[in-house]
């Protein structure tokens, strides 16, 4: 079974935010690995470094969750699966051209449920309430 996540999920799970407990009781509870793609990485990375710019973390602290998630990859708690790009955004324009007029889906929500796809993922993992209307609509459970 492959499970895939957004950043809002790796956020709350190797960071410290309100829905950070469900997280980590989801992955207390879970003994299969979370697949991410390369802009999942990405955007992960940023997403901290961008919360320490707004000053909703402390400077460094960053860093010190980024540590915690790159030690879950090297422990293969976390697989950054290769895909191609193309079929990634060839699904994402898919996904849009159906769903954002009518849901108002934003361009990199689309891109991690286009990705959770292009995986074969059965399972996907978000915070994002709209975000979880768009992988359901689209044949994915969201368990959370």
């Amino acid at each position: 079974m492959v499970i895939a996540s957004d950043t809002s999920f790796l956020f709350s799970l190797y960071g410290n935010d309100a829905h950070s407990p469900k997280a980590v009781e989801w992955a207390r509870q879970s003994t299969t690995v979370i697949h991410l793609n390369a802009l999942t990485h990405f955007e992960f990375g940023n997403a901290l470094r961008f919360s320490e710019f707004r000053k909703v973390i402390p400077v460094g602290v960053s860093a010190q969750y980024w540590s915690g998630f790159e030690a879950a990859i090297a422990q293969g708690r976390l697989i950054v699966a290769t895909s191609n790009l193309a079929d990634v955004v060839d699904e994402a324009k898919r996904i849009s051209s159906l769903r954002t007029s009518t849901g108002g889906h934003r361009g990199f929500d689309i891109l991690h449920v286009a990705s959770a796809l292009t995986m074969k993922a059965s399972q996907f993992l978000t915070f994002d309430i709209n975000q979880k209307k768009l992988a359901q609509a689209e044949g994915l459970i969201v368990p959370l």
